[in-house]
């Protein structure tokens, strides 16, 4: 895996969104393809198109349980006359040897069996009295599916027409057919198509492996004793579950404490498993931003091109950020605040497109839209930057979630979508038409 180094100036620079997120999707190259099973390959992206060897279905078949008939020997058939028929025998599902259904017979099939030669059409069991003698059959009897109706006669209460209750050949794909284009993320549908026409692998990129994990000497795990000081990790959750929601395969590390050579030398230890390495918090101007302080450094003579970039970007929450490449194989690293808020907004703005550029996706932002903003006084935002705010979204309107804390996890859980306020505007009054990323 390899990427091309970030662009760098001066730390005091202020960079909007836009330069940073084009500067990661610049430097992150998709996964190279490989060939997996089936099973493996759910969540992954094609590569390539997949044609059709075989027509599906591959002949005609029933699509019920009943008769296959000749049209002419029903032509006319009802309760009070109906069409008595000689059954020549059974036709199951999986049968290579067919019978010949000729003139004044009839074979019991059953449903997916193919149509023998000489039927036109399939009158369901229902519609015959299943070679009891009895009358009509009002519903499926094991009686009149058992073997020993399966010669003798059979009396047919309707008429069918041709092609009556026949899957054709080829009705769901044919051969020669695009089955699935290039580019497409495989899953149960998808991969039940190239099951079905004889597919047992798929060439794709494989889903990213990203490692994930938090920093800070205050966080402890959930379900252990809190002490003073101390708060639950919860970051490398939310951040683990949202690189599996984007489709890669993740891994979540324990937090890490405020040691720039312990965290270097976990980091070092995860990258035999990672294609991008997603770190939160220790990356402002503290005294024990420990990020900053492990990986400032990391491009050395011995590793060219490497290095992590840490920058100030114009926007609400989130506005520290580092970005770069790690390691012998340059692995990108994105590095992102540790307040809550702001770790998950930064990850949906600059992660998630990532992992979706590493599965070799086109299409890697989250879809938009334009809402009318529903609230109780106008939004103020701070000029210079571009704010993002939870919301709710629905039936075209946007009402803002919680306040602009970046600490307000509990508000987070309510949003499923953001508000975006552009860099030039200050006020937003109730009843604007704003742009809202939607994020489910």
């Amino acid at each position: 895996m390899s990427t091309a180094a970030p662009r760098t100036t001066g730390q005091d620079r202020l960079w909007s969104v836009d330069e940073h997120l084009e500067d990661i999707l610049a430097a992150v190259r998709p996964l190279e393809p490989i060939e997996l099973q089936l099973p493996d390959a759910q969540g992954c992206v094609l590569v390539e198109d997949v044609m059709v060897p075989v027509s599906l279905p591959p002949f005609d078949n029933s699509s019920m349980d009943g008769y296959a008939v000749r049209v002419a020997d029903v032509a006319g058939a009802s309760e009070e006359y109906p069409a008595a028929l000689e059954v020549v025998g059974d036709v199951a599902a999986g049968q290579a040897d067919l019978l010949h259904v000729g003139p004044g017979q009839a074979a019991r099939i059953m449903t997916g069996a193919p149509l023998p030669p000489g039927a036109e059409a399939v009158v369901p069991v229902e519609w015959t009295d299943g070679g009891l003698g009895e009358g009509p059959v009002h519903g499926m009897r094991a009686r009149s599916l058992a073997p020993e109706q399966s010669s003798g006669q059979v009396r047919v209460y309707r008429s069918a027409e041709a092609r009556a209750h026949v899957r054709a050949k080829g009705s769901d794909v044919r051969a020669g057919d695009r089955a699935l284009e290039a580019g497409t993320v495989l899953g149960p549908p998808q991969i039940a198509l190239l099951a079905a026409i004889g597919r047992g692998t798929a060439r794709v990129r494989p889903r990213p492996r990203v490692v994930v994990l938090s920093t800070g000497s205050e966080l402890v795990q959930p379900g252990e004793e809190l002490r003073s000081g101390q708060i639950y990790d919860s970051n490398s959750f939310a951040l683990t579950a949202a690189a599996r929601d984007a489709g890669a395969i993740a891994y979540r590390v324990g937090a890490v404490a405020d040691d720039a050579e312990t965290l270097r030398s976990t980091i070092d230890d995860q990258l035999v498993r990672a294609d991008l390495v997603v770190t939160t918090g220790g990356v402002s101007v503290g005294a024990y931003d420990v990020v900053k302080e492990a990986l400032s450094h990391v491009g050395d003579e011995d590793e060219p091109g490497s290095g992590i970039d840490f920058r100030k970007l114009a926007m609400q929450p989130g506005k520290p950020q580092g970005f770069g490449s790690i390691g012998p194989d340059h692995t990108p690293l994105l590095a992102l605040p540790g307040n809550p808020v702001s770790s998950y907004v930064s990850f949906e703005l600059f992660v998630r497109p990532a992992i979706r550029a590493l599965m070799g996706l086109e299409d890697v932002h989250r879809p938009t839209t334009r809402a009318k903003l529903v609230t109780d006084k106008a939004l103020t935002s701070p000029r210079g930057r571009r704010q993002f705010l939870r919301a709710t979204c629905a039936e075209g309107t946007v009402r803002p979630v919680g306040g602009a804390g970046s600490h307000l996890v509990a508000a987070l859980a309510h949003a499923d979508s953001l508000i975006v306020v552009p860099e030039d505007v200050e006020s937003v009054e109730p009843g604007t038409e704003v742009e809202v990323v939607l994020l489910g």
